[in-house]
């Protein structure tokens, strides 16, 4: 879809800001290009809207040389978010947002509710917020709405430059996740330049880490932090970088424990097994502990040789034992969906003091697939940062 033929950005002073670059971005493809500030990254990405016009060598979308076409008209068909979005003050949110297909021609009515639908789409009633002007929404707001804006005109390739820089940390990693499901299902090919290296970890299919007017390395993140290309890439992602790779190693049926399973109205098991308790729906409800488990909280004794259970000598039972599946079930609050991180598995099994982690069906019902112990965690842990022998 996007594809740079040596591509290389030199100025009248001299200086080179972009050198012999050549590499492609496949349709619905998202690559983020990361680097420190002046390495060229931003220079690439205007380069595809002509906003940067090449030196030498070619840029062509979708099999077309960029040069060959109206720069306007070529801007109107990719989508374009900044750090500082660029919102126009004086329009709400809904003509902000209609701006490009009313550019375009779309009628009045049809460009409204195009960009109505688009901002429910990414998290903002366009009953509460159409009406509403920039300045007054938060820093997280006007980012969706700029988003939404590139997307109003259902452009096939979307450029992204650093537009999550300029939110607090909470902020940025929730318009993090909600861009990934947005991508998700549309599928758009994007550019997305930042100089985070978290981000670019989190969010490309492929990320390329920038030296001086050049790519040193275009991989998968996994790739790219387990086996750095060059000994500028190593540094550049860091020594911690076996770290960095649990951020993308996913969640794998391989990882997972089938332990005992019973249903929730279900009478207790008689073999006392500690087991995962399904609702009727074949979601994790909790877990059932084991009769030794069970005999412990219920503070079962024997005094002066009587049996718990028996008169009311000194020791016997005094709360009720549960008859059922539901008056024995703890509650597994830990849960990740297969194909999920394992720092997120690990940040939930931290989090909650879990011995189980759930692990659900990511298609959104739920459904329950298994369960991640500590052991299964740390084995997976253990394969994923030293999976990859770095070059």
């Amino acid at each position: 879809m996007i594809r740079f033929e040596h591509v290389t950005k030199r100025y009248a002073d001299g200086t080179t800001a972009v050198d012999d670059l050549s590499f492609e971005v496949a349709e619905g493809e998202l690559v983020t290009l990361v680097g420190p500030s002046g390495c060229g990254k931003t220079t690439t990405m205007k380069m595809v809207n002509r906003l940067v016009e090449p030196t030498s060598g070619r840029v062509l979308v979708d099999g077309r040389d960029v040069t060959a076409t109206d720069p306007v008209e070529l801007r109107r068909r990719i989508g374009y978010v900044i750090q500082q979005v660029g919102l126009f003050p004086h329009r709400t949110v809904l003509e902000n947002t209609a701006t490009v297909p009313r550019l375009l021609g779309t009628g009045r009515a049809a460009a409204h509710a195009r960009a109505a639908e688009l901002l429910d789409l990414v998290g903002l009633d366009p009953r509460t917020f159409g009406d509403r002007y920039p300045d007054q929404l938060s820093g997280g707001q006007r980012q969706r709405v700029g988003v939404a804006r590139a997307l109003a005109a259902d452009p096939p390739v979307l450029l992204m430059d650093e537009p999550f820089g300029a939110v607090d940390p909470v902020v940025r990693e929730r318009l993090q996740s909600e861009f990934l499901k947005l991508q998700s299902r549309m599928r758009k090919t994007v550019l997305f330049v930042t100089h985070d290296l978290e981000e670019a970890v989190r969010l490309g299919d492929r990320m390329a880490v920038y030296g001086h007017g050049r790519i040193e390395q275009l991989d998968t993140p996994a790739t790219v932090l387990g086996a750095p290309a060059t000994p500028y890439v190593a540094d550049f992602v860091g020594a911690d970088r076996a770290l960095r790779r649990l951020s993308v190693t996913p969640v794998e049926e391989a990882h997972l424990d089938r332990p005992p399973v019973v249903r929730l109205d279900d009478p207790l098991p008689r073999d006392g097994a500690r087991a995962v308790v399904l609702d009727a729906d074949g979601r994790p409800y909790g877990w059932l502990p084991g009769a030794a488990e069970a005999a412990r909280e219920h503070g079962t004794t024997r005094e002066h040789g009587t049996a718990p259970g028996h008169g009311t000598a000194p020791g016997q039972d005094t709360a009720r034992r549960p008859r059922t599946v539901r008056e024995g079930a703890r509650p597994m609050e830990a849960r990740v969906p297969l194909g999920g991180s394992l720092r997120e598995a690990f940040s939930a099994m931290l989090r909650y003091d879990a011995g189980w982690i759930a692990v659900v069906d990511p298609d959104g019902d739920g459904r329950y697939l298994g369960v991640l112990t500590p052991e299964r965690l740390h084995e997976a842990l253990r394969r994923s940062v030293g999976g990859v022998t770095p070059r």
